[in-house]
């Protein structure tokens, strides 16, 4: 049992005396690992603003699904409804407005008058689908104005009334350019601003002749004024001409069928024009929500659509704006490969820390050979120091009373009986008791 207890005391001895020797290297470490946290400042906030859309379009719905996603990080996502493209960019460019990111469609962005400082501080995390223009009009209206049940050309529009959605979307600006190519007086049409909603239950009522949305095909106006009998969708036949007058226009076609097979919706292919939905965001939203949305981009619209195939969103082009460094990085190299393997969370720390932990392992193994000899030195200090005082003691032999030195000599020899030393530094502290007892041995003859 006592030789147990002797083990035990030696073994917490030189742990004491490793830790009391490295313990600064250690808090050296401990600090520059926590300054590199506060600057890197690697964890994600656990909320972020997102600006949609109107409740019932595309935007709401693409936003729900990134919610959904993000949820599963811990990340909570509030959901801010608008009125639309422009109404987002104006958020996003007011710093107090509280949003995060923001659907924008292309073309909104780009600044009339080229003031490109106005969006100073907004990057981009890229194109994520096209966006139609869904030129809707009733058959009906078409016999009575042009006595013919098709619209054959934009021109054709005078006298019709017409919604263009309100203000806060990109929707006005993209009729206003489409009606100024066309050479249509915007005095000889009626153009109303109805909201979304509203406006199609005009147009279901026969109160307005031509409805104009710019959207994705997942908004739910879309789809259901697709399947609703008197109701045509325009065919854009100059709709290469279209892109090639405004660089923000696409050319797509909505192929035959793809409406509803059964029932052969529509019955042949639609030319339209599309301009490219974007998500924009602040330079100063944190880079792991930019890489958790732009995954979250990958999953929702990465697949094959009405209006793409599979891969060909998200992407980098079409965009006036920076792209933001991380979606840069994912569109290039994928999922991190952390990512693959570790919670997110982990990943996170472990990609946007890495280059600081090898940075400090770099500082830190040079000073830290300096901890044996450090460490060496304070163990053998305390059997070293008695030397001096031995010596003194020896070199007094006929100078002192020889009961006075016997007297010091007991006292060194009871303090160094106190000492305690790691095994394998034993030796020296044996070392100094054989130098105590010669010295005794002198003073015995002298």
């Amino acid at each position: 049992m006592t030789h147990a207890t002797h083990a035990i005391r030696h073994t917490v001895l030189s742990v004491r005396d490793l830790l009391v020797t490295a313990g600064p290297f250690v808090v050296l470490a401990l600090v520059l690992l926590v300054v590199a946290y506060w600057l890197l400042d690697p964890t994600p906030p656990r909320r972020l603003v997102m600006a949609t859309g109107t409740e019932r379009g595309a935007y709401a719905e693409f936003g729900t699904r990134y919610a959904r996603i993000l949820a599963r990080q811990g990340i909570q996502v509030e959901l801010r409804h608008s009125q639309g493209s422009v109404e987002n960019l104006a958020l996003l460019r007011d710093p107090h407005s509280g949003v995060d990111v923001a659907f924008v469609q292309g073309g909104v962005e780009t600044p009339s008058d080229g003031n490109d400082a106005i969006n100073e501080g907004l990057m981009s995390l890229g194109s994520l689908f096209h966006e139609p223009v869904w030129l809707f009009y009733r058959e009906d209206s078409a016999r009575r104005l042009l006595k013919t049940p098709t619209l054959t050309r934009l021109s054709q529009l005078t006298g019709w009334r017409i919604n263009g959605d309100t203000e806060g979307s990109g929707v006005r600006a993209m009729v206003n350019q489409l009606l100024e190519a066309n050479a249509v007086d915007p005095r000889g049409l009626t153009l109303l601003k109805q909201p979304t909603t509203p406006a199609v239950v005009s147009f279901l009522e026969g109160e307005i002749d031509a409805i104009v949305f710019v959207s994705a095909p997942e908004s739910l106006m879309v789809q259901m004024l697709l399947r609703t009998p008197g109701v045509k969708l325009f065919d854009f036949a100059q709709a290469e001409a279209y892109s090639r007058r405004f660089p923000a226009l696409s050319p797509v076609t909505l192929p035959r069928g793809i409406v509803d097979l059964a029932s052969d919706q529509p019955p042949q292919d639609v030319r339209l024009v599309a301009p490219t939905a974007m998500m924009l965001a602040r330079e100063s939203t944190h880079p792991a929500l930019v890489q958790l949305l732009v995954h979250a981009a990958a999953q929702i619209h990465g697949g094959a659509g009405w209006f793409r195939h599979k891969g060909d969103f998200p992407n980098t082009r079409n965009t006036s704006l920076p792209i933001a460094a991380e979606a840069t990085r994912f569109y290039r190299d994928g999922v991190p490969w952390l990512q693959r393997y570790l919670p997110f969370w982990l990943a996170n720390l472990v990609d946007r820390m890495w280059v600081v932990l090898i940075s400090i392992i770099a500082v830190l193994i040079p000073l830290s050979r300096i901890v044996p000899p450090l460490y060496q030195f304070r163990v053998r200090s305390r059997v070293f120091r008695w030397y001096g005082q031995l010596r003194a003691l020896e070199e007094s032999v006929g100078k002192r009373p020889a009961d006075e030195l016997h007297r010091a000599l007991d006292e060194i020899e009871r303090k160094v009986g106190q000492v305690r030393v790691p095994l394998s530094y034993a030796d020296e502290l044996y070392s100094l008791r054989s130098h105590i007892a010669m010295v005794r041995g002198r003073l015995g003859t002298g």
